[in-house]
C-alpha cells in the first residue's frame, strides 16, 4: 500500500452519523462524551436467548430521509440516506451542483437488507409466494445502500459495496481514499450502514456466545475491556464521511475536520471467527497505518479500539496494543460500550468518532468500565468523563469475522 503525501492528503470534509446514541453528529458526540450507555430490551427480541440491543432512537424514514417512498427501502438503506444527507451538508456541498461523474460513493454493510429478507421469507412460509413483495431484493441486496445513495445524490462516479464484516464502514474509507489518489473521482461520500438488530441475527450471535446475557442490568452489558464483560450488544445505524483531496478542499474553502493520514489493512488468515490469538493480522494492520501516515508508535496519541466487550477480542486487542505501543501508549476507548456494536457499520461510526475526537481535541471516556483484569491494566483507557489532551495522531481500528483488520489514521487539519 502506498502513503499520502502530505501536500496532498485527504480531507475529512462532512460527516453524519445515525447511531444508537442519536440521530446526528452533534446527538452522537454529546450521549458518547457523557459515557451514556444506549442499551436496553427489545421488545422485538423477546423470547429469545437473548434479548438485548442498541437501537437507533425515535428514527421515521418520513422525517429523517428525504426524497420519495423512503418505505420501500431497508432500514439499513435508510439509516445510509439519512447519514449521507447530513454529511454532503456539513460538507457544504450541493447535488444538484456538482459534477456527478466525479462523485463516488462507497458505502460497507454486514448484512444489508437482511431485516427486509426475514420478513419476506417468513411472509413466504406462511401464506406463499404471492404475498412476497416486489420490491424484496431491490430492498434485500446488499449493495443496494450504495446504489440507493448514488440516485439520491445524483453520483455518477464510481460506486461501489465493500463488505470486510464489522470492518466494511472502514474498508470503505479506504477504497475511497484510494479512488481519491488514483484520480478516479474528486469527491467520495463513504462509510458504512448496518441494521442487524433482528430475530435471526440476534439468535445466531447468541448461539455463538458472542452477545451479552445481562438481562439484569442491560444498560451495562456492553462493558469494553471490563474484567466482567461477556459479550457485545447488537446494534444497527449509520456513519458516512466526505473525503476529498487536501488541494481540492482548500481551493473551495470547504470545512476541514481532519485529514486521513494513513491507513493499514490485514488479514489474520487463521480462523473464520476467532482472532489469532497472537494478534499478527492487527499488528500489521496498525504498523501499515504508521507507515502510511509517516509516523511512529511514538507519535500516537489516542485511538479508538475495536473493544466489542467480547472476552477473546478485548483480551487479543489489548496485547497487540501494549506490545505495538509499550507502557505508555496513547489514550485509548471503545465507543462500543456506549453504541453497542453496529455491525459493518461500526467502522466508519468509530472513524467519524475519531475525527471529532481530533477535532476537539478531546478522548471520550469507554462506558460500563469498573475494574481491569491483569491481562488488560496495561491500557491508558479513559473512563469516567472524557480527557482533553492533545492529540496529534489518532488511530481507530476495526476487524471482523474472517480475519479482517483495518486501521485508520487521523491527523487535526492544516
Amino acid at each position: 500500500m502506498t502513503g499520502f503525501p502530505r501536500r496532498d492528503g485527504i480531507a475529512v470534509t462532512g460527516i453524519g452519523l445515525v447511531t444508537p446514541a442519536g440521530i446526528g453528529t452533534k446527538k452522537t458526540w454529546a450521549r458518547v462524551c457523557a459515557g451514556e450507555a444506549t442499551a436496553a430490551d427489545d421488545p422485538t427480541l423477546a423470547g429469545l436467548p437473548v434479548s438485548l440491543s442498541c437501537r437507533v432512537p425515535d428514527f421515521d424514514p418520513r422525517r429523517q430521509v428525504r426524497g420519495p417512498r423512503p418505505w420501500q427501502h431497508d432500514r439499513f438503506t435508510q439509516f445510509a440516506l439519512a447519514a449521507a444527507q447530513e454529511a454532503v451538508d456539513d460538507a457544504g456541498l450541493d447535488p444538484t451542483a456538482w459534477l456527478g461523474s466525479r462523485v463516488a460513493v462507497i458505502l460497507g454493510s454486514a448484512a444489508g437488507g437482511i431485516g427486509t429478507y426475514e420478513d419476506q421469507h417468513r411472509k413466504f412460509l406462511a401464506t406463499g409466494a404471492r404475498t412476497v413483495s416486489p420490491l424484496t431484493l431491490p430492498a434485500f441486496l446488499p449493495n443496494m445502500a450504495a446504489g440507493q445513495l448514488a440516485i439520491a445524490l445524483r453520483a455518477k462516479g464510481p460506486v461501489l459495496h465493500t463488505a470486510t464484516a464489522c470492518a466494511s464502514g472502514a474498508t470503505a474509507l479506504i477504497t475511497a481514499a484510494l479512488l481519491l489518489h488514483s484520480g478516479a473521482c474528486d469527491i467520495a461520500i463513504a462509510g458504512g450502514a448496518d441494521a442487524m438488530v433482528t430475530p435471526m441475527c440476534a439468535t445466531a450471535f447468541a448461539r455463538m456466545g458472542a452477545l451479552s446475557r445481562r438481562h439484569d442490568d442491560p444498560v451495562t452489558a456492553s462493558r469494553p475491556f471490563d474484567a466482567d464483560r461477556d459479550g457485545f450488544v447488537l446494534a444497527e445505524g449509520a456513519g458516512v464521511l466526505v473525503l476529498e483531496r487536501h488541494t481540492d478542499a482548500v481551493s473551495r474553502g470547504a470545512p476541514r475536520h481532519a485529514e486521513l493520514a494513513g491507513y493499514g489493512a490485514s488479514a489474520d488468515a487463521h480462523r473464520p471467527v476467532s482472532p489469532d490469538p497472537g494478534g499478527h493480522g492487527l499488528r500489521l494492520a496498525l504498523y501499515e497505518a504508521l507507515r502510511t501516515a509517516d509516523a511512529t508508535p511514538l507519535d500516537v496519541d489516542h485511538l479508538n479500539a475495536h473493544g466489542t466487550s467480547t472476552p477473546l477480542n478485548d483480551r487479543t486487542e489489548a496485547d497487540v496494543l501494549h506490545r505495538v505501543f509499550g507502557g505508555a501508549g496513547p489514550s485509548v476507548t471503545s465507543t462500543k460500550g456506549v453504541t453497542g456494536h453496529t455491525m459493518g457499520a461500526a467502522g466508519a461510526i468509530e472513524a467519524a468518532l475519531t475525527v471529532l475526537a481530533v477535532e476537539h481535541q478531546l478522548a471520550p471516556p469507554t462506558a460500563n468500565f469498573r475494574h481491569h483484569e491483569p491481562e488488560l491494566s496495561e491500557l491508558d483507557l479513559v473512563t469516567g468523563a472524557p480527557r482533553r489532551h492533545p492529540i496529534r495522531l489518532a488511530l481507530s481500528n476495526s476487524s471482523g469475522f474472517g480475519g479482517h483488520h483495518t486501521v485508520l489514521a487521523f491527523r487535526p487539519a492544516t
